[in-house]
């Protein structure tokens, strides 16, 4: 049975997800709007593909339907609703908005349940993978879409795609955590750039896969500028109305939030009774925006779906002080190698990048700052090698970041001795 703060997280995230289609929708009318949502479903999904440039209201449709569609495998997975699951629903929310639609996602969660059943597990067992697997979704539309078979051979066929990379997953999954020791917050991003090193791989030996292009809306429409304020505010209102009620009580709740490492697995709905996760989430929301208005990006769907990412992990690894290290050391790589930090690489690393941040959480600012400035030249790279197919590629560049710096820095704790520090 569903406890009541559970109820309470179910009702509020449906409401979010409710009210954004409904912002979509009145924002360019419901003919365009559902016009816009069915032409995204055929649409490339690869990386960098911004779904907001077919239309917001079908943007935001499509993302609300992904969402929601999160939030039904929470549901029927009997899994608690809390940090992991409520990251990875804003997350997959998030990539509704460039890359992940309801039809590339369905076949990828299906692999997942049928590999459940194999392994004689619960669907609550593998529940994170199903949601955060569908960073393979390209996958599922390139097949069905851009191959060039007829769409009776090909439609199947990218179901069968999607279904076998969903029930591969969960094998493979829990070999990649144990390179980067849980410092890469994305996880299963990493897992799916290697699984996609493969995919990819065979598409090129089949003569099937095209360069990467990138479709990038440079223009801020008003109802997206907005969207993040309104979700971080109310985040924030219910931070404050969740029961233990009392300012005193959140403002220490949020404090022993921003001192843990946020190492996976790090629950903060499991560290703290308040709503102070609700309000952490928030106050991540509020400074995302904030940089990305300071700094003049466009609020277009990748950049909203970074930050509503950063928005998720609120509640499941990130704080504004383990996150504004790994930030700082993009900024500095973008500094020093004469980048554009509004180009959508830069821009992307530096919301994208918080997946490290239990590497400052752990270790101190400068491995923080260090870890940054690595992944962003990491970032650059890591896309072209499994051809945009993996939308979390800043969390497979993150891995491969993390598994690096973290084998240093354990290498240097044991082999240091206590005399390297008497004076």
């Amino acid at each position: 049975m569903v406890e009541k703060s559970e109820r309470i997280r179910y009702v509020s995230l449906a409401i979010i997800l409710v009210l954004t289609a409904l912002a979509g929708i009145l924002s360019d009318g419901p003919a365009t709007s559902f016009g816009d949502f069915l032409t995204i479903q055929s649409s490339g999904a690869r990386l960098i593909q911004d779904f907001t440039a077919i239309g917001i209201g079908g943007a935001m449709v499509n993302a609300a339907l992904v969402g929601l569609l999160g939030l039904g495998v929470v549901y029927f997975s009997s899994v608690t609703l809390a940090g992991p699951t409520i990251a990875g629903i804003f997350t997959i929310l998030g990539f509704g908005f460039f890359g992940k639609t309801p039809l590339n996602c369905i076949p990828i969660m299906a692999g997942v349940w049928a590999s459940a059943r194999f392994a004689g597990k619960t669907m609550g067992s593998y529940s994170l993978i199903a949601l955060f697997g569908t960073a393979l979704g390209p996958l599922v539309t390139y097949i069905m879409f851009e191959i060039g078979l007829p769409l009776p051979f090909s439609i199947p066929l990218g179901i069968l795609g999607g279904f076998v990379a969903g029930a591969i997953l969960p094998a493979v999954a829990g070999s990649m955590l144990q390179l980067h020791q849980g410092y890469n917050l994305y996880n299963i991003g990493f897992t799916c750039g290697f699984l996609g090193l493969f995919a990819s791989s065979a598409l090129r030996a089949a003569d099937s896969m095209e360069d990467i292009s990138i479709v990038w809306n440079t223009t801020s429409h008003g109802t997206l500028v907005f969207l993040i304020p309104a979700i971080s505010a109310a985040l924030c209102f219910l931070g404050a109305v969740s029961p233990p009620v009392g300012a005193k009580r959140l403002y220490l709740d949020i404090r022993k939030l921003q001192t843990l490492s946020g190492r996976l697995p790090t629950d903060y709905f499991d560290a703290v009774d308040s709503g102070a996760p609700w309000f952490n989430m928030g106050l991540l929301g509020f400074c995302s925006a904030l940089f990305i208005a300071v700094v003049g990006a466009p609020f277009n769907g990748p950049v909203l779906g970074g930050i509503l990412t950063v928005i998720g992990f609120g509640a499941f690894g990130k704080s504004l002080r383990n996150c504004w290290p790994v930030v700082l050391g993009v900024c500095l790589a973008v500094v020093v190698f004469g980048k554009d930090i509004t180009s959508p690489g830069p821009i992307l690393a530096v919301l994208f990048v918080t997946t490290l941040a239990p590497i400052a959480g752990e270790f101190g600012i400068l491995a923080g700052v260090a870890a940054g400035f690595i992944h962003l030249f990491m970032v650059e790279s890591t896309a072209a090698w499994h051809g945009g197919l993996d939308l979390y590629n800043n969390g497979f560049a993150g891995g491969l970041t993390a598994t690096l710096v973290i084998a240093i820095l354990h290498w240097y704790r044991t082999n240091r001795t206590k005399e390297d520090f008497k004076s």
